[in-house]
């Protein structure tokens, strides 16, 4: 049994180094690709940025609506947040001083965001009045 354990070892650091040379290689092909121009097709990340977001919007969809009560408001907190990263990415796309498709989209991109957020705000606002007690007005009612 003894004798096993090192072979496994010594059968491992193989496997090892065959995948650390594969890595290599791989590493050197698309060092070499880079620096031959090789470019993806257009229609390729068009597809690929497509298959995302359809994904994403499913995901999206199923984690939001198994959320509990309890954690609409967080929940509400994380997507202010995120909207505001966005927004740092559509002022940087909407910043050169060039007039092109990326300076417009930019400025959607910031317009909705913002929308985004304030409405969450005010949502957020509004979930969490519901937690709060009613002020006691100090009167109680007859006959109680």
């Amino acid at each position: 049994m003894s004798n096993e354990f090192p072979a496994s070892l010594n059968d491992l650091a193989d496997r090892q180094q065959q995948l650390s040379e594969f890595a290599r290689s791989l590493a050197a092909q698309a060092q070499e690709m880079t620096a031959n121009g090789a470019v993806v097709a257009p229609h390729d990340f068009f597809i690929t940025g497509l298959t995302v977001f359809v994904l994403a919007c499913f995901v999206g969809y199923y984690v939001v609506w198994r959320v509990t009560p309890a954690l609409h408001s967080p929940l509400m907190a994380v997507t202010n947040a995120v909207s505001s990263v966005i927004i740092v990415g559509a002022l940087i796309a909407a910043g050169p001083p060039e007039l092109t498709v990326s300076r417009f989209m930019g400025l959607a991109a910031v317009t909705l965001a913002s929308i985004n957020i304030f409405g969450g705000f005010i949502v957020t606002q509004r979930m969490l009045a519901m937690y709060k007690k009613k002020a006691d007005t100090g009167k109680k009612k007859a006959g109680t």
